[in-house]
């Protein structure tokens, strides 16, 4: 089994359900006799927080070297919003950065879709490190809440959903915005906030919701197990 490199803390309660979902999807090929190897760092989310793009590359180029260093063979964040630093810290290692947009992407071509909502906070929903890859790799079409909405998403996500507070309010808002976007044709909704899984379940609405921990994970777990296959 390969050994993969998690950065966590981005907030450490969307690190738990990763860490469980890699051992379980492991555990479920291998017997619950054994687990992966995993190594985790978590980082303080006030570093998310500060907004301070450069500050961001350059921690999260140093971690990913010190998971390399320490034997990882893959990274991967356990988070949205970070993939950001993807084309920064990508080329300063040597190893696989696996990016959730790629899990996003090859669930979304099973599925057959081809245009998609995409949730989250604000950096998520208007950056374009997601729609860029789907764009690209799986000529998949982003679309994102109107402005209004955009800063009452980021609140909730980063005052409440981040913090471990799930909201009927937060609930009620995120299905609206599910409604407006099917609307303007979204055949399925991204839920491009690593907690968004842990607020809305599949079968709350009448399109596919795309939980991008879930996806992230299994891709993590793939991989993982990638040379067992072969052997």
């Amino acid at each position: 089994m390969r050994t993969i490199g998690l950065i966590g803390g981005t907030s450490w309660h969307s690190t738990i359900p990763y860490y469980r979902l890699i051992n379980e999807g492991v555990g479920k090929v291998i017997g619950e006799q054994a687990n992966p190897e995993l190594i985790i760092y978590s980082i303080n989310i006030e570093l998310m927080r500060e907004q301070d793009r450069p500050k961001i590359y350059r921690k999260y180029t140093e971690v990913a070297q010190k998971l390399e260093a320490a034997g990882a063979e893959a990274i991967v964040i356990c988070a949205n919003t970070p993939h950001m630093v993807y084309e920064h810290v990508q080329p300063k290692i040597g190893i696989p950065f696996l990016h959730i947009a790629h899990a996003i992407g090859a669930e979304a071509k099973r599925l057959g879709l081809k245009k998609l909502g995409l949730l989250g906070n604000k950096p998520t929903m208007t950056g374009d490190f997601i729609p860029k890859i789907l764009e690209r790799s799986y000529g998949i079409e982003t679309i994102i809440p109107e402005a209004h909405s955009l800063q009452q998403s980021h609140r909730y996500v980063s005052t409440e959903l981040t913090q471990g507070k799930f909201t009927p309010e937060a609930r009620k808002f995120f299905l609206d915005q599910v409604h407006l976007l099917k609307k303007r044709g979204a055949q399925g909704i991204i839920l491009g906030c690593t907690e968004l899984p842990l607020l809305l379940k599949e079968g709350d609405a009448d399109i596919p919701l795309i939980p991008t921990t879930q996806l992230h994970a299994q891709m993590a777990v793939d991989y993982i197990l990638e040379n067992d296959h072969n052997t």
